[in-house]
């Protein structure tokens, strides 16, 4: 019986989780329409993964992973070098399929304690 305890615990966890995660998301889009930026796409499906907000401003178009942390080194540490590639490849897919031939941009958003944003421009590189 104490099986089934913890399996409904981590369930009810990742439902906490998944929509906290929505909520930054969201928070995050909103913060990004007021600093200038169009929303093109939230939660963009690719074969190669999935992109949280794909955003433009002027002739730069950003893929941009949300972390809600409740501090930055985790939502740093959180961004594995796999997850990066992936976000990477995901956006060569959408600039490809829509024709773009502007800068593309991989960014992290932290949305942390009291809903404080950070945004980091550039956070990495793709390889």
């Amino acid at each position: 019986m104490p099986q089934s305890g913890r399996l409904v615990d981590n369930r009810s966890n990742r439902k906490r989780a998944e929509k906290a995660g929505r909520r930054a998301e969201t928070l995050c889009a909103m913060w990004l329409r007021l600093k200038g930026y169009r929303i093109l796409a939230t939660r963009y499906q690719s074969p190669a993964g999935e992109i949280d907000i794909i955003a433009q401003r002027g002739k730069l178009i950003a893929a941009i992973e949300v972390k809600n942390r409740a501090d930055r080194a985790t939502a740093l540490h959180s961004v594995r070098p796999k997850q990066q590639n992936r976000i990477a490849r995901a956006l060569e897919i959408y600039v490809g399929r829509i024709g773009h031939q502007g800068d593309v941009r991989l960014d992290l958003m932290i949305v942390g304690k009291w809903g404080r944003i950070e945004h980091l421009i550039n956070a990495w590189q793709s390889t």
